[in-house]
């Protein structure tokens, strides 16, 4: 074998072994790693960040679940007692039951029957719970009475969540009473209060022959006429068309009034954020103020 080859064969061969050297030191200086020392992979944040759900007050609305849209997050719902349907928001934050037992959100499919918990979140319906329910639901309505007839006892309300006037069965003995401030609640009460433009609050249930709205409690709010004071923090402000906007810190709470700019003097210092009271008389259509004080 020529010298050249022996000599090649010999150089490649120290040249692996220094290889293999370097590759034994360095497994051994390595540290042992096992399975129990593999870092889990983290975790994938959300799709999206949620905000909080609205603390407003809340309302229950019964009636049937039309159709479910799972691309906008929104129910169509027709509302017992209405000739109407109305669009509900929902998404992960609502709470979804079936006669008592939660069931997912993406579960929502059209069903007859259905009690939801809403709210507003701006100026949308926001669903907090929704009950799917094999018996007739209750509902809730509140509203400014438009007429009611003694006879029949038909109530028909102006409500403040649909679009539609409401016509609920007002049957004989159905409690009514008033809330609110003792100036007012105090105060003698019964169907007399069932007066054009008076704010009401009812339950009822759904009559299982045909879906009407059955009154089984009516709270009246405000009559035309009555006196109120309310405090809170001014939101809204406009001396010049006569509109103010106050939320009571304590329950967030919206209330709007009315004033004549030319026959109640609003102090300077006035502006948004600060806490005022409010005396106020309701005249059957909104609250007009009679006097503005700083607190």
């Amino acid at each position: 074998m020529p010298k050249a080859t022996i000599y090649n064969m010999i150089r490649l061969c120290a040249i692996a072994m220094v290889s293999t050297m370097a590759m034994a030191q360095s497994t051994a200086s390595a540290p042992q790693t096992s399975l129990d020392s593999i870092p889990p992979p983290a975790v994938a944040p959300e799709a999206k960040n949620l905000p909080p759900i609205p603390t407003g007050k809340s309302t229950v609305i019964g009636g049937e679940i039309r159709n479910v849209d799972p691309v906008r997050d929104q129910i169509t719902l027709k509302v017992f007692g209405g000739n109407d349907t109305m669009k509900i928001l929902f998404d992960e934050r609502t709470q979804v039951y079936r006669n008592g037992q939660r069931i997912p959100v993406l579960t929502l499919k059209p069903d007859s029957h259905a009690s939801i918990e809403t709210t507003l979140d701006g100026d949308r319906v926001f669903a907090l719970r929704i009950h799917m329910l094999s018996q007739l639901p209750e509902g809730e309505c509140e509203g400014q009475v438009i007429s009611y007839t003694p006879g029949p006892g038909i109530l028909i309300l102006n409500a403040t969540l649909s679009r539609q006037p409401i016509r609920l069965r007002v049957p004989n003995g159905t409690p009514i009473g008033r809330v609110g401030q003792r100036s007012f609640s105090g105060g003698q009460r019964g169907m007399d209060d069932l007066a054009r433009g008076t704010l009401v609050d009812v339950k009822f249930n759904a009559a299982a022959r045909n879906g009407e709205g059955v009154a089984t409690h009516i709270d009246i709010l405000a009559t035309p006429g009555a006196a109120f004071t309310f405090s809170g923090n001014v939101s809204v402000l406009d001396v010049h068309d006569g509109e103010l906007t106050i939320v009571d810190p304590h329950d967030n709470q919206s209330y709007q009034f009315f004033f004549y700019p030319t026959q109640l003097s609003i102090s300077s210092k006035l502006h948004e954020g600060s806490l005022v009271q409010v005396t106020a008389n309701y005249d059957g259509s909104r609250y007009v103020a009679t006097q503005i004080t700083m607190e």
